[in-house]
């Protein structure tokens, strides 16, 4: 399967929702890069159009492309939201986070009118988790979080759950908005709605990379068309 191709299918299908004067949340990470990559074309066509993004390198795409960029106030309304998913089951529970925005692109998605999920067909999966689930933390005493993080995944069942800070080059990696994430290999997770809930209650842990009950839509690509559910 062409991955890319599909990426771009579903960037094309969800570029079918987006209509002259919207306000639009920009997802990151390399399927929504394509989707940003299409806006910019309908602005050298003429179109108005605003976007508010998800991580610095989306803000910098989006402004190399021509899109207005407006930091949002309470009066905002966010029409449209395009992002892409690490996984994703089909009750369109996702896990995202895999390129460090979770927070971001959970703020987003959850304050617009609509969300479309875009991916390529291999992000489809029956149950979530064999894609290790961010989380992301604040850095003081993080330790104490993360021991928190496995007594609470232990609870939930997970009896030894391998969690990861993640790094570069021996190196802690910082979120945009200067947190540290914890990758956890669970899987499988067989209520994210619940582990979610009991995750986002331990203090210190500042959002998790479960996106339940948020999706309106998923467009899943390849190179032979898109299919979209709910269908």
């Amino acid at each position: 399967m062409d991955k890319e191709a599909g990426k771009r299918l579903a960037a094309e299908q969800a570029a079918t929702h987006v209509e002259r004067g919207m306000t639009l949340g920009l997802g990151t990470g390399s399927t929504a890069k394509y989707f940003v990559e299409i806006m910019g074309a309908r602005i050298k066509e003429g179109w108005t159009l605003r976007g508010i993004p998800t991580s610095e390198e989306t803000s910098r795409q989006a402004r190399a492309v021509g899109i207005e960029l407006i930091t949002p106030d309470e009066t905002t309304i966010i029409d449209l939201a395009v992002d892409g998913a690490d996984e994703a089951d089909p009750q369109l529970n996702l896990i995202k986070g895999g390129g460090g925005a979770l927070l971001r692109e959970k703020i987003i998605a959850s304050a617009a009118r609509k969300f479309i999920v875009i991916a390529d067909k291999s992000k489809r999966v029956v149950t979530l988790g064999a894609f290790p689930l961010p989380v992301e933390i604040d850095p003081f005493a993080w330790a104490l979080t993360v021991k928190r993080l496995r007594e609470v995944l232990f609870e939930q069942g997970y009896e030894s759950p391998k969690l990861d800070l993640r790094a570069a080059e021996g190196a802690p990696i910082f979120s945009d908005g200067g947190n540290l994430i914890i990758d956890c290999a669970l899987e499988r997770i067989e209520s994210p709605a619940l582990l979610d809930k009991s995750l986002a209650g331990i203090p210190g842990v500042v959002e998790t990379g479960l996106f339940c009950n948020i999706a309106d839509l998923i467009i899943y690509g390849d190179a032979d068309g898109v299919s979209i559910e709910p269908g």
